[in-house]
């Protein structure tokens, strides 16, 4: 939902954070990476984004809370700037998004697997040796 912090030119950069959730360095990063574009500035300085601006923030916002790529989310706004993308080109890198989510899955559990068995063999004594350390430190 939209606050009422909006002047008449637009939304400050405080406006923009508190209606996405999305702090003011954030902010500035996208502007300096080119995800979000350059908005206009008050007579003071002070950054004036405009309605669209802060739609394409939740945008960018909501694409990092799903794990898109910096890159990823590049290539959506690009395509969504240029106005010509279809549905199946965004359907395709949503499936190749999924998979790389799956693969990270897997890899988790075989993390989890692997400091399960590294616990288990913890006897938790007072002594300095400790087959966790002594498993780190084994040369695969």
């Amino acid at each position: 939902m939209i606050d009422k912090s909006r002047s008449k030119r637009g939304y400050a950069i405080g406006a923009m954070s508190r209606n996405t959730g999305v702090n003011i360095e954030t902010i500035r990063y996208y502007e300096r990476i080119g995800i979000m574009p350059k908005p206009d500035r008050t007579q003071g300085g002070n950054r004036q984004y405009n309605l669209e601006q802060l739609k394409r923030l939740a945008f960018i916002k909501r694409c990092r809370e799903l794990g898109f790529s910096i890159g990823e989310i590049r290539l959506l706004l690009e395509m969504v700037d240029r106005e010509d993308f279809t549905c199946n080109e965004v359907h395709t890198m949503t499936i190749n998004h999924l998979a790389t989510i799956r693969k990270k899955q897997a890899d988790l559990r075989q993390l989890e697997k692997a400091l399960n068995s590294m616990a288990a063999e913890c006897s938790r004594g007072d002594v300095p040796q400790c087959p966790i350390i002594d498993t780190l430190f084994e040369m695969s």
